[in-house]
């Protein structure tokens, strides 16, 4: 990824983590998928949809085991109810079906990044639902079910984000690329230490994922975070405890490294979503998704 990075003067901790030089997003892509075609030569675009998945074969096979009868079945199920209770489709084009593969996009009017999780939420707002009596937040719980019935009906749908030719949208894109690749944290580590300098490699037992395809499968239903829930209730789990969006992945990981998280849907996890989701795009989306 020569033309892509540029050398830190300091050694990071695995001695290997670039910092993005000023690009076009056409040629960071490019060379983006490039590093990973060139590491690993036998996984193709779409397989990396799979994420850890697509690496390790004896994991792949127990997550296909698991979506015979997939966790997150319910939790759709509960997101589709959801979705027409609060009359949601009157505010997204084509009703709110198959559009996730357009989000997140630079709003020119407001001059920010718009997730599907925001506009989920403005939404909900402009139909006058009790976001804080109904328990509609961020992150996880019945809001991340409503997401995750969203994204299962645009499963199969090529990720498509836009960044348009306007200062602000490049301003964005260029700060989401920043906080991939900033170190942070008293582990003093970026996303691109884990998920580019690290990819398959082991850590505390699970697989470090590519960052490359990292963003097709979510919301996503995770053991950790079931098993964490039911434990704090002292029971069984139930079918919304697993269920979270990707931004509280990024505040999960940035407490992995000891940096504070950001608040979900801050303009940094916005912009941060923004650049890397673009890196994913004409990949396939195929969440919710089963994740250690």
């Amino acid at each position: 990824m020569k033309k892509l990075f540029i050398t830190l003067g300091a050694i990071s901790i695995m001695g290997l983590t670039p910092l993005l030089t000023f690009a076009s997003p056409q040629s960071d892509l490019q060379e983006f998928r490039a590093y990973y075609f060139k590491k690993f030569p036998g996984i193709k675009l779409q397989d990396y949809a799979n994420g850890i998945y697509a690496l390790d074969k004896a994991r792949r096979f127990e997550w296909q085991a698991s979506e015979e009868f997939p966790p997150y079945e319910e939790a759709v199920d509960i997101g589709k109810k959801l979705f027409n209770k609060y009359g949601l489709k009157n505010c997204f084009k084509k009703g709110g079906i198959g559009v996730k593969q357009n989000y997140p996009y630079f709003d020119k009017k407001t001059g920010k990044v718009r997730t599907l999780e925001k506009d989920i939420m403005a939404c909900l707002k402009k139909n006058g639902v009790d976001t804080k009596k109904e328990k509609l937040k961020y992150k996880k719980g019945k809001f991340a079910a409503i997401s995750a019935y969203m994204a299962y009906t645009s499963r199969g749908n090529k990720i498509n984000v836009v960044i348009p030719n306007d200062k602000r949208a490049l301003a964005a894109y260029e700060a989401g690329k920043r906080f991939f690749y900033a170190k942070r944290g008293q582990l003093n580590f970026s996303c691109a230490n884990c998920h580019i300098d690290s990819v398959g490699m082991m850590v505390r037992g699970n697989l470090l994922g590519p960052a490359l395809g990292q963003t097709s499968h979510w919301p996503a239903w995770r053991k950790k975070w079931a098993k964490k829930s039911a434990k704090k209730r002292g029971g069984d789990s139930k079918p919304l405890d697993g269920l979270g969006t990707l931004q509280r992945r990024y505040g999960g990981c940035n407490k992995n490294i000891r940096a504070k998280p950001l608040k979900a849907q801050s303009v940094g996890y916005s912009d941060l979503e923004y650049f890397h989701t673009y890196m994913s795009n004409g990949i396939k989306l195929n969440g919710p998704a089963v994740r250690q």
